[in-house]
């Protein structure tokens, strides 16, 4: 079905089942026709691939997914949109739906199971409120995924594609830079969806590294040590770290300058070598 992204088609199929949008869920569905053939063209998917998508909706991007891959499996939490899902996703034979949350699912077991020998990567329009959780569980969890392409709040795509040691990084950039390589693939308008959220969205994308971009002797202390640095931002490093690893500054202020980082520096002005650095200083220190 190649109208589900018309507004009249969406309301018709909302009165006809009996659905409203869930504020709890942050639903949007999408209204532009645009939007959802460029995800699915520009997510890395094809003919030999399988593509994972996170909160379907009523399969306007699902219904572009089966037309690029080989297979799509859609983790829907809405228990009431699997018997939508199945008329407006009717002409497709590649496509499965699976109820349930994505955080609480066992996704090395659901890719076995599902996509086989088979290439796979992320493709979805994710809800404002769950964004880092569900892109950190993908990352974290090193499941065998090429890439993510996901439509995010366009504050949270900034923050997540940023260089860092620049003013808009955060914690979650590094840990998105430590796992993969981001880039911003385009913007989408608030008026894009239904119903319209107060902000723009973009989408981008995360290619998976086959091996973390520095070598780290603990990436427990490492995402210590991030965290702990930009959870007072305006703070030093120093300080920052010595609060959140509750060890004293004059320590502290001797391994970052074995680590060659600046006791005065400030989260955002610090590299991704410059975190690793000082983290395995740490570790060596304190193990």
């Amino acid at each position: 079905m190649d109208r589900l992204s018309d507004i009249g088609e969406i309301k018709r199929i909302m009165e006809s089942s009996g659905f409203s949008f869930s504020k709890a869920l942050g639903q949007n569905f999408i209204v532009n026709p645009s939007v959802c053939p460029r995800m699915a063209e520009m997510c890395g998917a094809d003919k030999e691939c399988g593509v994972l998508e996170v909160g379907p909706g009523i399969g306007v991007l699902t219904n572009e997914l089966c037309k690029v891959a080989k297979k799509v499996v859609a983790i829907e939490l809405d228990k009431r949109l699997p018997e939508i899902l199945a008329k407006t996703l009717a002409d497709h034979d590649n496509v499965k739906i699976i109820s349930g949350d994505v955080m609480e699912l066992d996704l090395h077991k659901l890719i076995e199971e599902e996509f086989g020998d088979m290439d796979v990567v992320v493709c979805a329009n994710l809800p404002y409120y769950i964004t880092s959780p569900v892109i950190m569980k993908l990352l974290e969890e090193k499941l065998p995924i090429k890439a993510l392409t996901v439509m995010v709040q366009k504050e949270a795509a900034d923050r997540l594609c940023a260089e860092l040691g620049t003013r808009a990084s955060g914690a979650v950039t590094a840990a998105v830079r430590y796992y993969s390589e981001p880039k911003l693939l385009f913007k989408v308008s608030a008026g894009s969806f239904m119903p319209a959220p107060k902000v723009d969205s973009a989408v981008i994308r995360l290619d998976v590294r086959q091996s973390p971009s520095v070598e780290l002797k603990s990436e427990k202390m490492f995402f210590r040590v991030v965290k702990a640095s930009f959870a007072q931002r305006r703070k030093t490093v120093l300080n920052s770290v010595s609060s959140g690893l509750s060890m004293d500054k004059a320590t502290v202020t001797r391994i970052m300058e074995q680590a060659g980082v600046s006791p005065l520096a400030r989260a955002e002005q610090l590299t991704l070598e410059d975190f690793a650095s000082l983290a395995n200083a740490l570790w060596e220190a304190t193990k």
